[in-house]
């Protein structure tokens, strides 16, 4: 593999790997921050799977690599090298640093970002579409987006005061779905809702308070956006007003609630279910 920040010599032997403040090195790890990834337009994704999938689906400018990671993964590297991505031999301490995880795996991508504009992600005729209201934690939004992946779900909306998709947690957490279908932001959740509604969808709000049960609607193989709130306050009085019908998910056992990605599973594979009979 090339190296990047390192000056060579003949007779110097073989070329030092990047370390952690190689410039280049520097310079991605600034992409672990939300200010960073809107400057460069950019985000870093960890991991075989993320990077498999992003040479599959996504843009690779460039891969950092350990010895022992291109070792274990040497087609990744030629598909990234094949695709005219950069290619970085970085050392442990540059890997860590790159790295939002205890242990690192050695193989990080610098992507595209992958979002689309609100318009492009509802454009032809969705069926099933996720919509995160003000969901905070990175670790359930990426969870929802794997689940909305594998529920066959059309695209998936960021609304309102959401976190970043790209955040290195929901990327880790969509196990490589963030690149599989579109993903779109939209500050305004009102406005996010009637792109939905304009689009041909109908709006379901996930309410825990709602009179009407998942176990006993009946119209769920309609074209419909789910609506999805925050982990600890659900969705506000404004957003569920803005809903053509709230449903809740019955309990049926002594739990208070439910984790907030299971919900939204149960919620989207009801619809997608109930469309494939």
């Amino acid at each position: 593999m090339s190296t990047t920040g390192v000056n060579q010599r003949p007779g110097d032997g073989p070329p030092a790997l990047a370390g952690h403040r190689t410039p280049r090195v520097v310079a991605a790890r600034r992409l672990t921050s939300r200010s960073g990834r809107t400057e460069a337009g950019r985000f870093l994704a960890e991991g075989a799977q993320a990077v498999r999938e992003a040479l599959t689906h996504g843009t690779v400018h460039e891969l950092f690599a350990t010895e022992a990671a291109a070792a274990k993964h040497p087609e990744l590297v030629t598909r990234a090298a094949e695709s005219g991505a950069r290619i970085s031999s970085i050392n442990q301490r540059a890997a860590e640093m790159l790295s939002e995880t205890v242990s690192p795996q050695g193989l990080v991508a610098v992507c595209e970002l992958v979002d689309v504009p609100l318009a492009d992600a509802l454009s032809g005729s969705p069926r099933l579409v996720a919509v995160l209201a003000g969901i905070a934690d990175p670790g359930n939004a990426g969870t929802v987006l794997r689940v909305a992946d594998a529920a066959g779900a059309d695209a998936v909306i960021f609304a309102g005061d959401a976190v970043d998709p790209h955040n290195g947690k929901c990327v880790r957490a969509s196990t490589g779905s963030l690149f599989h279908l579109p993903v779109a932001r939209e500050r305004d959740v009102a406005t996010a809702i009637e792109a939905c509604r304009a689009a041909g969808l109908r709006v379901l709000a996930a309410d825990g308070y709602a009179e009407a049960g998942l176990d006993s609607a009946d119209d769920l193989a309609e074209p419909s956006a789910w609506v999805l709130g925050n982990e600890a306050h659900g969705l506000p009085a404004e957003v569920l007003a803005l809903a053509d019908r709230g449903i809740r998910v019955p309990i049926y056992g002594k739990a208070e609630s439910l984790n907030l990605a299971t919900a939204a599973g149960l919620c989207l594979y009801a619809s997608a279910l109930a469309a494939h009979r």
